[in-house]
């Protein structure tokens, strides 16, 4: 029997295969496919989340592949009016005191690198059909891509499947919370629109008159999150007029906008009750999910494997299985309170079309800016420090 099975090679479950391997925990990583994602997901790194990276020693190869990012911004388009946040105001509290633009499938590669140079059992083209619980194990019923089915006995079953997560559905949780009406359509190009938008940071939410929209750089693209105008549908807004037009109304260029990637997403705030089902634990997606307003939703799925993990290696050194309790305790909270509905309040900000109340919003954020006290203050919160320190006393 394997002490540990995790379901899902995503950053949470390679991050809890790589922490349990350095514990000396024995585990057996299985995942639907065969070949590592590499579409359009998360990109943001938050300074937590680097910190504990590096105690892994992948936050210098991840670092090396993305863009380093001090400062970030809400403006106006096309005034160019603009808040700016400078990290550096937290530099006392985290030895990586930006944001890094990185997509998550670079991390993930190093991950699954690093597991399997070190001994980690990875199995790709597996995806999970059932399991079955009793006292002290979980056995679980795996398909192969050719059909064939296998078997695994496991004291814990750790679910890191995403927001579509089978063993959320087969334990039959309630995932509570609402989608959102708006549909998101994320676009890439090479566009320099850094040379185009004096004072442009590397991670910019924009208003616009009568609508929003976000650019966020990476080393060698612009990820820019539109949506459809007025009474356009979802099929025309993915139409590649549409969305040259778009970006034409951000920086006029007269050799036009290459698209690259062009990918539609809804978005949701949901949460399960609890992070533990007997020997069954969910992380990331699978027990939370919310706007991506902000970049908190992997961040959040990758401390939770950190909490996961230190809790796990507690019960299997001896500690009561319901020690695990501990886990849920600390991550529930800080998803709801600090995740969640901190991303909630991104988006409704971003949403509003009142222009006065766009003024006053940008006037506080400006000031807030402006002040050491109150920018650190902010900036704690919004770098997820403040979380994980209420998480640490839970």
């Amino acid at each position: 029997m394997t002490p540990v099975l995790i379901v899902g090679a995503g950053p949470v479950g390679l991050t809890a295969a790589l922490l349990l391997l350095r514990r000396g925990i024995a585990f057996t990583l299985i995942e639907r496919s065969e070949e590592l994602a590499d579409d359009l997901r998360a990109s943001t790194f938050h300074p937590p989340t680097l910190d504990m990276l590096d105690s892994l020693g992948v936050a210098g190869p991840l670092i090396a592949q993305g863009l380093v990012s001090p400062t970030w911004q809400i403006r106006m388009h096309p005034s160019g009016e603009r808040a700016v946040f400078d990290l550096a105001a937290i530099a006392d509290a985290t030895a990586h005191p930006y944001r890094l633009q990185c997509k998550q499938s670079i991390l993930c590669r190093i991950l699954l690198d690093r597991v399997r140079a070190e001994g980690g059992d990875v199995r790709m083209g597996l995806s999970l059909e059932d399991f079955t619980r009793d006292g002290d194990s979980v056995s679980v019923t795996a398909r192969d891509t050719g059909g064939g089915l296998h078997q695994f006995n496991s004291a814990f079953l750790i679910a890191a499947d995403g927001a579509r997560s089978t063993i959320r559905e087969r334990l039959d949780l309630k995932f509570e919370g609402r989608t959102y009406p708006e549909t998101t359509i994320l676009a890439t190009t090479r566009f320099p629109f850094h040379d185009h938008l004096p004072g442009l940071s590397n991670v910019n939410y924009v208003w616009k008159e009568k609508g929003t929209f976000s650019l966020l750089r990476l080393p060698d693209v612009w990820r820019c999150s539109l949506y459809p105008d007025g009474e356009e549908t979802i099929e025309d807004a993915l139409q590649q007029e549409s969305i040259a037009r778009k970006l034409q109304e951000i920086a006029p260029s007269p050799g036009g906008h290459e698209i690259g990637e062009v990918r539609p997403y809804r978005i949701h705030m949901r949460i399960v009750d609890d992070y533990r089902h007997g020997r069954v634990l969910l992380a990331g997606d699978a027990a939370h999910v919310n706007s991506p307003s902000g970049g908190m939703g992997m961040n959040g799925g990758i401390h939770d494997a950190f909490e996961l993990v230190a809790t796990l290696a507690q019960v299997l050194d001896g500690a009561a299985v319901e020690h695990l309790d501990r886990y849920t305790r600390r991550r529930r909270p800080i998803a709801l309170q600090e995740i969640l509905t901190q991303a909630d309040r991104n988006r409704a900000r971003m949403q509003e079309r009142d222009p006065a109340k766009r003024r006053e919003m940008l006037t506080e954020l400006q000031q807030t800016a402006a002040d050491p006290a109150k920018a650190r203050a902010y900036l704690l919160r919004t770098s997820m420090i403040d979380g994980l320190r209420k998480a640490a006393i839970a």
